[in-house]
């Protein structure tokens, strides 16, 4: 995250950084692969990465609908995702790399480089034994799984068939992703992000050249091959390379019983065995949306558009936080550590809260870039309406990362599990009734419900705990930020619907741009105006 004014003792570089280098080299060093960064270097790092692979996916998406439109093809596409990822999550909680860079950060401590490796070693190689046999096992049962998660598709046969096809080319692309995580895990240990940062490019890229090759003799599957070959390069073989330029000496061990294994089996245990609604929200939108033709794309398209720069604000600082989090909670400064969370998640919230007003005002142009082909009139008012729901909590979604993974950089994984557990139970019935009651639209808000209460729960619960306080929280940015959304709010919308309606893509972007001129001018003179420091924060460093 931006620093502030002065300088901050909490966010300050664990290693040498990159910022002390003269300023015709900052550049280079910046993007050397041996590079180590800063909390701030860092951030800024991957949210460059996921801007770059954040138009990466809006081509993606673009070309996706134009080839395919809402229809059956795509709604099986994106519904074979689901026994993949679930198999990751039951089996790796998730993301391996979450618990792992807690055990491999006290070996760093204590510089212990070769019993790090020697746990690395000995994590990888168990689990990519527990990992094929899951993989196998989803093989075999992905048609059973296709019909009970998909509650629209049982009476299809032709939905089955396809979507089982595409599931069982993606299930193995879990093992790239587990061994990515596990090297990209000892990489961040290092304050090296760089080739973490390639990750969802290559991923990306991946399947728009899948479809751009194989769609005419694979049809809609040309993108599970797409998925297949991005993981595998995006994730395991870049991640490997880094792990190895640094010097890793891996040695295949298996152990169940070691205990490094048994040490992070700890930590990710209630990773695997919880629930969260992070996860499962993309599940419960499936299952009731396959009840309509096309409906699990539309409101896929709205949460892969609402993602857009969801991804560039949320997930880059809360990856980019973790390690430093982590180093913080182990050296014991509790003060600091509370601090860092509450100035992250200030601001992420602020910045989340202004972008979520351009993207509501600005929903019906920006929806309409991705019409086209297949991809009707229809088709793009459909997912305006869901985008517009869901970009309400752009920057509840943002710092939900945030307080989760402060949990996790304190060795406490079970708090957040049993937490996300009892929030997916009880939001059950409320995306039920609202689908029920208002179709897709019931979806959007149950979504949005479920992660305010998710993300409300973790910080209440972080602040019982005295890990991170709520006092920490910057309220008078949070202020200054909210008026300058709602005041941008109204000076994007305005002109907007001056200038011309939705009609041509050239049109849209007129429209766009300069109703974007307004929203940028208004809130930041706001946040000028009203004392903030987020301006500031964001524009002192080059």
């Amino acid at each position: 995250m931006p620093a502030n004014e002065e300088p901050n003792p909490t966010l300050q570089p664990l290693e040498i950084p990159i910022e002390s280098t003269p300023d015709r080299r900052r550049l280079l060093a910046f993007l050397r692969p041996s590079a180590t960064h800063s909390a701030y270097s860092a951030t800024l790092l991957l949210m460059l990465s996921t801007l770059l692979s954040g138009v990466l996916a809006l081509v993606r998406i673009k070309y996706i609908n134009f080839l395919f439109g809402a229809n059956i093809a795509q709604d099986a596409y994106r519904a074979a995702f689901a026994l993949p990822n679930l198999l990751a999550y039951f089996l790796i909680g998730g993301a391996a790399s979450i618990s792992l860079i807690t055990v491999l950060n006290r070996y760093r401590e204590a510089g212990d480089e070769e019993g790090g490796d020697r746990a690395l070693s000995v994590i990888l190689t168990t689990m990519l034994i527990v990992l094929c046999v899951g993989a196998v096992l989803a093989e075999i049962f992905a048609p059973q799984y296709v019909r009970l998660a998909n509650k629209g598709f049982r009476n299809d046969a032709a939905k089955v068939a396809l979507c089982t096809t595409m599931t069982r080319i993606i299930i193995p692309a879990q093992l790239f992703f587990f061994i990515g995580s596990v090297m990209s895990a000892r990489l961040q240990v290092r304050k090296i992000f760089l080739y973490q940062a390639f990750t969802p490019i290559i991923y990306n890229t991946g399947i728009i050249l899948g479809a751009v090759f194989l769609h005419r003799q694979l049809g809609v599957s040309s993108l599970a091959v797409g998925v297949f070959a991005g993981t595998l390069i995006g994730s395991a073989l870049i991640n490997t390379i880094g792990a190895i330029r640094t010097g890793l000496h891996y040695r295949p061990i298996i152990g169940f019983r070691d205990p490094a294994f048994l040490e992070w089996l700890k930590l990710s245990l209630p990773l695997m065995i919880g629930v969260s609604l992070v996860m499962f929200d993309g599940i419960f939108l499936n299952y009731y949306a396959s009840l309509h033709d096309g409906g699990i794309t539309l409101i896929g398209n709205a949460k892969d558009l609402f993602n857009a720069p969801f991804n560039v604000i949320g997930p880059a600082a809360g990856a980019a936080s973790l390690p430093f989090f982590a180093s913080l909670f182990q050296q014991r400064r509790a003060h600091d550590f509370s601090v860092s969370v509450g100035r992250s998640v200030s601001r992420l919230f602020s910045v989340g809260m202004i972008v979520s007003a351009w993207m509501i005002a600005l929903a019906p142009w920006l929806m309409d870039l991705f019409r086209g082909g297949k991809f009707s009139h229809a088709a793009a008012a459909g997912t305006t309406h869901l985008f517009s729901v869901l970009a309400i909590t752009l920057a509840v979604w943002a710092v939900q990362g945030i307080y989760a993974r402060a949990f996790y950089a304190a060795s406490d994984t079970r708090t957040p599990a049993i937490t996300g557990t009892l929030i997916t139970l009880l939001s059950i019935p409320i995306y039920a009734s609202l689908f029920h009651t208002l179709g897709l639209e019931g979806l959007a808000i149950a979504s949005d419900i479920g992660i305010l209460a998710q993300t409300a729960s973790l910080a209440f619960l972080l602040h019982r705990k005295r890990l991170a306080s709520l006092h920490h929280l910057e309220f008078a940015e949070l202020g200054q930020s909210l008026l300058a959304a709602l005041l941008a709010y109204v000076a994007t919308a305005t002109p907007a619907h001056f200038l011309p309606a939705v009609s041509t893509h050239p049109k849209d972007i007129l429209t766009i741009a300069a109703a974007s001129i307004a929203w940028a001018a208004v809130a930041g003179l706001t946040l000028v105006a009203t004392g903030s420091t987020l301006p500031r924060q964001i524009l002192r460093r080059r």
